[in-house]
């Protein structure tokens, strides 16, 4: 265990982070986001919500101010966006990430929607996925990371 760093970040994780380099990305997956098929760098955080991660990783992550849109969510599909109910449980997840990005970094753009598709292709590029235990609907993130300054 380490002073200040949540003991939700695991080692390899940790590790993850300290690694990539600007412009990486980083991908959130929930429970039922196949990630195992579309990168071969996995990190299990089995039974852990995304909202927890992400609070805990922002305050040692530079999200990437030269990207117009640093954080990004999977967009849901036509027909979830005309279902009231699964529109809903979308709109409160990303309110969830935008508060927790916003206390973090105040001055970064919206959440950006990503099409379904076009999340897949980005996850193949990804530095890594992080595979959680989220079981809500559509609620896969990337990061993209910034230069570290001090």
């Amino acid at each position: 265990m380490l002073r200040g760093i949540s003991p939700l970040l695991s080692p390899s994780l940790l590790e993850t982070l300290y690694r990539m380099g600007h412009h990486d990305e980083i991908v959130f997956g929930d429970a039922h986001f196949p990630g195992e098929s579309c990168n071969d760098n996995i990190i299990r955080a089995d039974g852990l919500g995304i909202n927890d991660l992400l609070d805990a990783i922002l305050p040692l992550f530079v999200l990437d101010h030269v990207m117009e849109q640093p954080v990004m969510m999977m967009g849901p599909l036509p027909e979830d966006k005309a279902n009231t109910e699964i529109a809903s449980a979308y709109q409160k997840v990303h309110d969830g990430y935008a508060e927790i990005v916003q206390a973090h970094y105040p001055d970064t753009a919206p959440i950006a929607q990503v099409d379904k598709y076009d999340f897949y292709d980005r996850t193949k590029k990804a530095f890594a996925v992080v595979m959680t235990g989220d079981v809500r609907i559509y609620a896969n993130l990337i990061l993209a990371k910034g230069v570290t300054t001090w």
